[in-house]
């Protein structure tokens, strides 16, 4: 059997693909991948929506624009558009300090992660309404990101706490509601309904997760230890939760090609080395994409323009070991070296 190609190209040609989940350890890159597949889904998608839901958000940094909680039309783009989503601020706007929006919030506050997983359906809800032809997720770290997908069963766990106080207490809430005059509209009936209505919306989403014609999942990771074991515990959690995951990006790696005299860098690229062959044999059925270590950030969306030709065709390395540029680049780099050693015995003689 081939192996699978070294690109994101898969995920361009799925042309019914709804979500697009990028996510992995902090500070590997994800911010960067999921704005180029993001600008690269522009090319052949009617329309295109990422999303932030990483409370520490990079999206406005990496394309240099202010983006809200407001689905905003990227600059240079007819059809891509980028919104950076904050659990709690969105939470704080649902549940207002009226009525039975008052009390949910109480409730959601003693029931951990009802909080986020109400948010994020009230967020899913939006979505669901605007006419995007797929929707990229710029998540965030990890333990954020499995605690997004286990949303369903967070809810289920609400609802069941809600019941329980409800076969507790009988009428006594609608009898203390209407004591207090706060009116029929607030009661354990309304609770029940509305969190039912947000489990509806989760769980209707939640089987488009695990279709996977409508979602996949891409895991971006760095060439060391912790982001590969991360990256396997990733993978298993998305098998144990049904969703295809068939891509894995490894960002920050370094050519051999590219490594002419530094010590340190030789060091570093013999660790990678050893990590990417196992990232390959233990995921030989996976899109492997390798992208290079850059000398400056990619900002801006000429620079994410520029760095996507590596998402959809393999990394060559500017240099090839034994070419005349390779040579003239050695020596370039010893008359440096030498200049510098004579400027330093000039310096010591002085001294003397």
């Amino acid at each position: 059997m081939d192996a699978p190609e070294q690109t994101v190209s898969n995920i361009l040609e799925q042309d019914k693909l709804k979500w697009v989940f990028v996510g992995g350890k902090g500070g590997v890159g994800k911010t960067t991948c999921s704005s180029v597949i993001g600008i690269l889904l522009a090319s052949v998608r009617q329309s295109v929506l990422i999303i932030s839901t990483d409370p520490a958000h990079n999206l406005s940094d990496a394309f240099q624009q202010r983006f809200t909680k407001t689905p905003t039309l990227v600059n240079g783009f007819t059809n891509l558009f980028a919104m950076e989503v904050d659990p709690k601020v969105e939470n704080d706007d649902i549940t207002s300090n009226d009525g039975i929006n008052s009390y949910i919030s109480e409730l959601t506050d003693s029931i951990p992660g009802v909080d986020e997983a109400m948010s994020f359906a009230e967020m899913l809800k939006l979505v669901q309404t605007m006419n995007y032809s797929v929707i990229v997720f710029d998540t965030a770290p990890t333990g954020h990101t499995l605690r997004l997908l286990q949303f369903p069963s967070t809810l289920e766990k609400g609802l069941e706490k809600v019941m329980a106080l409800r076969s507790r207490f009988g009428g006594l809430l609608s009898q203390a509601t209407r004591l207090f005059g706060l009116g029929d509209e607030f009661n354990e009936d309304a609770m029940v309904d509305r969190l039912e209505t947000m489990r509806g919306i989760i769980e209707k989403v939640n089987n488009q997760f695990k279709d996977p014609d409508l979602t996949t999942f891409v895991c971006v990771c760095i060439p060391e230890f912790l982001s590969l074991y991360e990256t396997e515990r990733l993978v298993q959690e998305l098998a144990k939760f049904e969703i295809d995951c068939h891509n894995i990006i490894i960002n920050q790696v370094i050519f051999d090609e590219e490594v002419v005299q530094s010590k340190l860098l030789k060091a570093r690229m013999s660790m990678q080395k050893k990590y990417i062959n196992q990232f390959y044999m233990l995921y030989d059925d996976f899109h492997i994409t390798k992208l290079p270590l850059l000398q400056e950030e990619v900002c801006g969306v000429e620079a994410l323009k520029q760095f996507s030709k590596n998402f959809i065709k393999p990394y060559q390395p500017s240099l090839t070991r034994g070419t005349v540029e390779e040579l003239e680049l050695r020596v370039s780099l010893l008359r440096s070296q030498l200049k510098e050693a004579e400027s330093e015995l000039q310096t010591k003689k002085k001294g003397k």
